[in-house]
């Protein structure tokens, strides 16, 4: 009520005021926050890499780079090539009751945006690379992991590579190979799964008033019923490594933790590619039975291992720097992938 807004203003604020009319200093900054790239040199006819990260606040960093390609598509470029060391949405690549695959939806918003090219690495899955309409190098940084174990796990002759679900067991079977080492999976859940929960699908028809055909009775099926956690294979006195692509919500994590300490394995580590670690994840690393959450660089995480020491680096930048360079060479892009599985 105290301050004063100029006339030239008044009417452009006004849906906004409307809606939000108590908050009149919020709005006008609001409308000037906006995403704006102006190209300062001539990029007509030149090759363009975009170096994303996807820090904590996802959905403006993917409105950044839609807003930088465009206007470099805009300006002419011959080829904009985005380097994301981790796609987001990359978890919700499948259709799941009412939702959507909104994976695919990126795709093409950065399709009709003007990228040609993206570089990325562990994608959740791997026939995500079928939604794009353009080449996509989806890097691995399982050599940079299976390096770590090698070098600073004490005595990992003596480990085990654990699979946290049968649906990991492919990943874990290939660090085991590799590494030479066991093999053990985890089956069953510690609780309800979210498959579980009630959303309308059970619920009683509809009772119409109408004569007519009864329409077909379906058979009924068996309703899918969860073991608790066991674990197929022997941990006793070993090391257990935990490997995934990705680490967001710990619980499953600490669970299984809880569990192989309970079936004798002596000190649990976490291997996986990108540690999105949001919420209270580093608490509960830091109070569960897990020794060390080792994860690359492909996204921020430096407050995370301020407030948990369990957590470590490992630097994937060399790869992505030699991605580049051959792409900008034109050189093949098979070195990178040698010694590389399908099922990493």
């Amino acid at each position: 009520n105290n301050c004063s807004v100029p006339e030239q203003y008044r009417s452009r604020l006004f849906p906004i005021l409307f809606l939000k009319k108590k908050h009149w200093f919020c709005s006008l900054n609001q409308f000037q926050l906006l995403t704006r790239v102006d190209v300062k040199e001539s990029v007509r006819g030149q090759t363009i890499f975009i170096i994303q990260t996807i820090p904590r606040d996802v959905n403006t960093a993917i409105m950044e780079l839609l807003v930088m390609a465009y206007a470099l598509k805009t300006s002419c470029a011959k080829n904009i090539i985005g380097v994301i060391p981790y796609f987001p949405y990359s978890k919700q690549c499948k259709m799941r009751k009412r939702g959507s695959i909104v994976c695919k939806l990126l795709a093409s918003m950065l399709a009709k945006a003007g990228l040609t090219h993206i570089i990325t690495m562990d994608l959740h899955q791997k026939e995500i690379q079928g939604f794009f309409s353009f080449p996509v190098d989806n890097l691995r940084a399982s050599p940079f992991l299976l390096q770590y174990i090698q070098e600073e796990v004490p005595d990992y002759r003596n480990a085990i590579i654990v699979a946290k679900s049968p649906s990991a067991a492919k990943r874990a079977q290939s660090y085991a190979e590799r590494l030479r080492l066991g093999l053990a999976v985890m089956h069953g859940e510690a609780q309800c799964s979210e498959s579980d929960m009630a959303d309308g699908r059970h619920s009683p028809p509809c009772v119409r008033n109408t004569s007519g055909h009864p329409g077909l009775e379906l058979p009924l099926m068996m309703a899918k019923e969860k073991p608790p956690i066991t674990v197929v294979g022997d941990v006793g006195g070993r090391i257990a490594i935990i490997v995934d692509d990705i680490i967001d919500d710990v619980e499953d994590f600490v669970a299984a933790a809880e569990i192989l300490k309970e079936r004798g394995a002596y000190k649990i580590y976490i291997m996986a590619t990108h540690g999105l670690l949001s919420a209270d994840a580093p608490r509960l690393i830091e109070e569960s039975a897990i020794d060390e959450v080792v994860v690359t660089n492909t996204v921020p995480h430096e407050v995370q291992k301020l407030q948990c020491p369990k957590i470590k680096t490992v630097d994937v930048s060399m790869i992505l720097a030699e991605a580049i360079r051959r792409i900008h060479n034109g050189e093949s892009m098979a070195y990178l992938f040698r010694n590389i599985t399908v099922d990493d």
